[in-house]
């Protein structure tokens, strides 16, 4: 999600990446804390908590954006958010790759049109989504 955090997100599998950006957010919310977090993100404590236990699968990109954001050690989470979206853009530019080619790349797993508004952030992305997509973006880059 973040360039400086995952510089060998092509060599990881989907799963190993999503495992990763959990480890992150769970260290997040135990350094800030799940009150605040919520407080701080509008998220309900019980999805926080679960966030804090390392099941963030199904997450919006943009709330786990929202958490990394509350850390100050992270930019906010717009900038997160536009961060994440910007590798994924800019991995596809550099691979020379469209967005029907990346939904072929990942055995359709999602559609071109979905694609590219989950990239484009027109609509939501699972955490999950976007390993998928980032692990097969950066690997093609190599």
């Amino acid at each position: 999600m973040l360039r400086a955090e995952f510089p060998d997100a092509g060599e990881r599998s989907p799963e190993e990446l999503l495992a990763a950006y959990e480890s992150m957010l769970a260290a997040t919310v135990e350094s800030v804390g799940v009150e605040r977090v919520a407080e701080e993100t509008d998220l309900d404590e019980t999805t926080v908590q679960r966030v804090a236990d390392g099941d963030a699968a199904d997450l919006p990109l943009e709330e786990a954006a929202a958490i990394l954001g509350t850390d100050p050690e992270y930019p906010d989470a717009d900038a997160v958010q536009a961060e994440a979206q910007d590798i994924l853009l800019m991995g596809m530019t550099t691979a020379v790759m469209d967005v029907e080619s990346l939904a072929s790349g990942i055995d359709d797993e999602m559609e071109p049109k979905e694609i590219q508004q989950k990239i484009e952030g027109r609509y939501p992305m699972t955490l999950a989504e976007y390993a998928v997509l980032h692990s097969y973006i950066e690997g093609e880059q190599r």
